[in-house]
């Protein structure tokens, strides 16, 4: 199978296929964008090869039927129409088949399942446990499992056999056999799942049987120029006894004996940890899975596919130096579908950079479509180009620089449209740069926005603070408001001492903009913080975050009140620069704003580097030197020389009120309409845009 690039579409569920297993418009449209976007090989999401057996989400992409072919021939013509190859990725969910327990089907399974506890549940708020009823199966026991024998075995490989053709008859180049991430055939793998004694376990040889089988059966069914690529776990992170990298480097070899002609190199976390999501298969870690990839290479001959959060130049050198042979990307592509014919283009610059927010993923979790925080066309490439050029330019005026300001700008401007945007402060990116401090990825999202609407013909104006009298002034036909929350305090006793910042306050000492903030200073951090502000340095965030772990007007001990997602993200901040952190949250939950997989990293990192957090805190009074609070009717105390309120965010209505008869139509847009940080912003302006009409 010759490819145009390197690059591969890694597999990712999308929960876009209808509910009986048939592909739709929306998910050929999504997949159709990312083939003409230039990405070499597409891997289709994981799919259900005995349908509905084995289903791992309510719309899984089914290939157990013949009546499913027209449209999977549909989606593989329109990939092939864009010079782009794809195969499917067949799999069966084993005990991951969370549609088998919600139809109360039973599940194969190697041996017997231990049963262990999880974790996981502590970190989802009360609204997304309600989306896992479903796990406890229709009579709320939960799943039931059933040791497979050699007649299930052989009757699931010929299963797989069967899909495989379908594949082929639909004109899908090949497919990939998964037997990673906690499927079944990972659990045959798996030394840990797999205690059988017959000759499908024991030995690595032996339970690498039946996967041999399917690749086997695979081949024999369809024909030697029919690709099939197998991806593996090189390791079961949290799992005593599980999978090692011996144990995939024997596989590997077995799987090129067999017939197999890529080995696509994974692993997987015990999801019973929260943190283990992120660890993999979804590695956090930039690079994580590199060195899997290399040591794969050394044992086997046919082509090695790298993945696991690498970036195209890194991934450029690993390529040159032999280390594997394609690189995969998965959430990448989600953010931009353009990246490989800008990296061709020598557009690196241009490219919208995912930001690591794990808000994909999380919407699977709670068997939701997926969607993406930076790119909000992800899931809606159906709905057509929304930058299509209109037929008469109007005048648009956008007020505040943040990522909502600065999207609206951008979409508008290219679709013909004068354009102005205001930002009060001296540069663009609004609480994101806030935000940029505490996790560096936000960071390449206002440098790529600013970029943006620097290249267009955009009349960009910062340090311009709005008013009725000047916006009226610009004689706009719309004016869109992107001015984000306002912040207000509740009134807790004490609030007002100099050692109690609210959120606009902190943020205004860390940017130097905020005099009354920086009034509550001492004399010494107020000097120091006079002198970076005009060296300039407060405008540089990634200097900021490097300066700031050798100094900031924080002190040592610090109470946090409000454990959502500002809240979370300051005190992942303050940890990381020696602060000793409590976190004190009124409601039951903490962090809902943040994307669960993010959430459950967070909580678990702040918890090892010693913060303390409690929630269903009532804050009775601040002091000096310390914060109480009840918790139930029991009273408690914490000591502390410095409080920050993270909560009281509200949505800003207060420009609109002002602009009533200026005599242009006025929107709101962001955190200022309602709060949804930056992928609510980014989202608001994409349907403004669409729902504007400017004729």
């Amino acid at each position: 199978m010759e490819l145009r690039n390197r690059l591969v579409l890694a597999a990712m569920g999308s929960n876009f296929a209808s509910p009986d297993g048939h592909c739709t418009e929306r998910l050929i449209a999504y997949y159709e964008a990312r083939a003409k976007g230039g990405t070499g090989l597409l891997v289709l999401e994981t799919s259900a090869a005995c349908w509905p057996n084995g289903s791992t989400m309510p719309n899984t992409v089914a290939f157990s039927r013949d009546e499913f072919i027209p449209g999977l021939t549909e989606l593989a013509e329109r990939v092939h129409r864009h010079g782009a190859r794809i195969v499917a990725q067949l799999n069966h969910g084993g005990k991951m088949a969370q549609e088998d327990t919600a139809a109360g089907r039973p599940i194969p399974v190697p041996s017997p399942v231990k049963p262990g506890g999880s974790d996981m549940f502590k970190v989802l708020t009360r609204e997304e446990v309600g989306h896992f009823i479903k796990a406890a199966g229709p009579d709320g026991k939960g799943p039931r499992y059933y040791e497979m024998t050699g007649e299930d075995i052989a009757a699931t490989v010929a299963e797989f056999a069967s899909a495989a053709v379908r594949a082929r008859l639909a004109g899908f180049d090949g497919v990939e056999i998964h037997a990673g991430h906690g499927y079944l055939l990972a659990n045959f793998l798996s030394p840990y799942t797999n205690k059988r004694t017959d000759r499908y376990g024991g030995s690595g040889e032996n339970r690498a049987r039946f996967l041999l089988e399917v690749i086997r059966a695979i081949r024999a069914a369809t024909s030697a120029d029919f690709a099939i690529l197998v991806r593996l776990d090189a390791k079961e992170y949290r799992i005593e006894g599980g999978i090692e990298l011996a144990d995939c480097l024997v596989t590997s070899r077995l799987c090129e004996q067999a017939g197999a002609d890529a080995i696509d190199v994974s692993a997987y976390g015990n999801t019973a940890h929260a943190i283990a999501f992120t660890e993999a298969p979804l590695v956090h870690e930039p690079g994580g899975f590199v060195e899997f990839a290399k040591a794969v290479k050394q044992v086997v001959g046919i082509p090695v596919i790298g993945v696991g959060r690498i970036e195209p130049e890194v991934g450029e050198r690993h390529l040159a130096a032999g280390d594997f042979d394609f690189l995969a990307m998965g959430r990448k592509l989600l953010a931009d579908p353009d990246l490989p014919n800008k990296l061709m283009s020598g557009q690196a610059g241009a490219i919208r950079p995912c930001i690591y927010c794990y808000i994909c993923v999380s919407q699977i979790f709670i068997n939701q479509p997926m969607c993406c925080a930076v790119n909000p066309g992800t899931g809606r490439e159906y709905e057509g180009d929304i930058i299509a050029r209109s037929t008469q330019s109007r005048k648009i005026l956008v007020i505040g620089g943040g990522p909502g300001g600065m999207e609206a700008a951008r979409l508008l401007a290219g679709k013909g449209h004068r354009v102005s945007l205001w930002e009060k402060e001296k540069d663009l990116g609004g609480t994101a740069r806030i935000a940029a401090l505490a996790y560096e990825p936000n960071e390449r999202l206002v440098h790529y926005l600013a970029a943006a609407v620097a290249a267009l013909p955009i009349d960009i104006r910062t340090g311009k603070t709005a008013t009725r009298d000047n916006i009226a002034a610009e004689n706009a036909d719309h004016i869109i408001l992107a001015t984000g929350a306002i912040r207000k305090a509740p009134p807790i006793p004490g609030r007002e001492q100099r050692h109690v910042f609210d959120g606009d306050q902190l943020r205004g000492v860390l940017l130097g903009s905020d005099p009354e903030g920086i009034a509550k200073l001492n004399p010494v951090y107020r000097l120091m913080l006079f002198c970076a502000r005009t060296s300039q340095l407060l405008r540089n965030i990634k200097l900021m975050r490097f300066m700031s772990k050798l100094w900031m007007p924080i002190a040592g001990e610090v109470v946090i009140i409000g454990g959502g997602l500002v809240g979370l993200e300051l005190a992942e901040y303050l940890v990381e620069r020696r602060r000793k952190v409590t976190i004190l949250e009124p409601g039951p939950a903490l962090g809902a704003e943040l994307a669960i997989v993010r959430r459950a990293r967070v909580l678990h990192l702040l918890k090892l580097n010693g913060a303390t957090i409690y929630t269903k805190a009532r804050i009775t009074a601040i002091d000096r030197d310390k914060v109480s609070f009840h918790i139930d009717e029991k009273q408690l105390d914490v000591h502390c020389k410095q409080v920050i309120i993270a909560m009281g965010a509200q949505p800003d209505d207060n420009m609109m009120m002002q602009l009533q008869g200026v005599g242009a139509a006025v929107h709101r847009i962001g955190d200022c309409r309602e709060v949804g940080y930056i992928d609510g912003a980014i989202l608001d302006a994409r349907q403004l845009v669409q729902k504007l009409e400017l004729p």
